[in-house]
């Protein structure tokens, strides 16, 4: 079909409906583009390109019947295909199973085209990992896609595929949404399982989602995933109708808050003001009721928390992935800051991680508090445009630090060591894992540029369970300002 690359996933869906085109045809259209941007790109890191092949002659009759998606080497199990997390540690792992949320997406007839590369274990902001290299940003190669969904979002970026599977544990879907000019969708914690494998991600930090062009195709996405799994830990409210049906429905006049400040940060980009400042002003052109203001929070305590859960989730991790490939977790398999966040998790105390889930309980309530006198936060999803690669790289010198200390238990002057190291990257990325600490739903929405073509992401929070209100609200805007026609210098053809 000549126009593949025009169509989001519910038109390509419904083509196939209509008998217009055949899954196979989808399938090798999204193989040919793939294999013509990834030489720039990288953001393949396992192709899947038989087994697509194979699923598109007998596919159930689902709502995404025969549309073509990648899937993240993260954040879920595919039966029969390599599992690295990106990571040389897991080299021959394969899973039996799929995890049910991307079993859900198989049975809504979605096919699986490839894994895509990120981050070693989804750490970083960026995709720049040792072990596949990094995922390059189809609006310019020099920059990062973002991460740690970034090959996914560098391949939906560039019109290779209309989705992508990802998971956003600090921020890991709404960082590459904006670096990349996509919609990135972070559920309420909970709507979508973990189950068979997981019960939460980083202390329930980790919500699984999807990348998207448009906003009906992230809305019906989650629908296909959303839902518990037997013996989840949490239990949020179900939705009152499918997201789909949100998309289009009037919001209602909103109150809205907005602020162009760094929330775990301390500075923001003259272009991440100008995005928010503009949405400000479109959403008090829709009708909305809309004042600057923004949460208090004990931010030096909530940055803490955060530090602590994530090196006590790598920690539990990499311990977890030892089991699975019977090999003992050591220093040459890992990159210095993964290993170190090892270290440091295995060495925390129970207090200590009592603590951080005390301070992300108490910034709920506080939130909670705010969101009675808001229906609405809108921030910078990023603090500054995509970063050039290399940008948040260790230096030399912290390497040699890392290095040095690997092998040390962790202690204060660690621990000191690991807030210097986050506050490089949380610098530029300040306003994503609140929300993780939270659990509220999060959209980032491509609504702006810079002078010279970097997209940049406006980031939309709403109450606990409140994803429809998102939808509505995103779609609404949407509609004002359409983006679906730009395109990034890399594009498939």
């Amino acid at each position: 079909m000549n126009d593949y690359t025009a169509c989001d996933a519910t038109e390509l869906a419904a083509r196939v409906r209509r008998g217009e085109v055949r899954p196979i045809e989808l399938v090798e259209k999204a193989i040919s583009s793939i294999e013509a941007v990834n030489p720039v790109l990288n953001a393949v890191m396992h192709p899947m390109y038989d087994s697509a092949r194979a699923a598109a002659r007998d596919l159930p009759d689902g709502p995404f019947r025969g549309v073509p998606m990648v899937v993240k080497d993260f954040d879920g199990f595919v039966k029969g295909e390599p599992f690295t997390a990106g990571t040389r540690f897991l080299e021959g792992f394969v899973p039996d199973h799929d995890s049910e949320a991307l079993a859900r997406l198989r049975r809504a007839g979605l096919i699986f085209v490839a894994k895509t590369n990120l981050p070693e274990l989804a750490i970083l902001g960026t995709t720049e990992g040792r072990l596949k290299g990094p995922a390059r940003n189809p609006w310019n190669p020099e920059h990062s896609s973002g991460g740690s969904s970034g090959g996914s979002a560098a391949l939906v970026a560039a019109r290779a595929v209309p989705l992508g599977h990802g998971g956003d544990g600090g921020g890991s879907l709404r960082i590459p949404a904006s670096a990349c000019g996509l919609v990135g969708f972070k559920t309420t914690r909970g709507r979508v399982t973990m189950a068979p494998d997981a019960g939460e991600g980083w202390g329930g930090y980790v919500s699984w989602g999807c990348l998207a062009r448009s906003v009906r195709d992230a809305a019906a996405l989650i629908d296909v995933m959303a839902g518990p799994g037997a013996g989840d830990p949490y239990s949020v409210p179900p939705l009152e109708r499918p997201l789909a049906e949100e998309v289009g429905a009037p919001p209602g006049r909103l109150r809205v808050a907005f602020t162009s400040g760094s929330l775990f940060g301390k500075a923001t980009h003259p272009e991440a003001k100008a995005a928010v400042e503009s949405a400000a002003r479109l959403l008090s052109e829709l009708g909305h009721e809309v004042e600057e203001a923004r949460p208090e929070f004990d931010r030096e305590r909530l940055v803490r928390a955060y530090l602590t859960q994530i090196a006590a989730g790598v920690a539990v991790e990499i311990e977890e992935m030892g089991r699975w490939v019977g090999r003992k977790p050591s220093p040459a398999y890992f990159e210095p800051a993964t290993w170190f966040l090892f270290q440091i998790g295995r060495h925390l105390s129970a207090a200590e991680l009592q603590q951080a889930h005390d301070a992300a309980q108490a910034a709920g309530r506080s939130l909670a508090a705010f969101f009675s006198r808001y229906d609405l936060l809108v921030t910078p999803t990023l603090a500054y445009p995509p970063v050039r690669l290399g940008e948040l790289a260790l230096k030399t010198i912290e390497k040699a630090a890392l290095a040095t200390l690997r092998a040390i238990p962790a202690g204060p002057a660690l621990r000191a060591i690991l807030s210097q190291l986050a506050g490089t990257s949380l610098e530029r990325t300040p306003n994503t894992q609140l929300f993780n600490q939270t659990g509220q739903p999060a959209v980032s929405l491509p609504l702006h540029q810079t002078a010279d073509g970097l997209p940049v992401g406006v980031q939309f929070a709403a109450r606990y369970a409140e994803d429809g209100l998102l939808m509505r609200v995103a779609s609404q805007i949407e509609a004002a300002r359409p983006w679906k026609d730009r395109l990034p210098r890399i594009v498939a053809a």
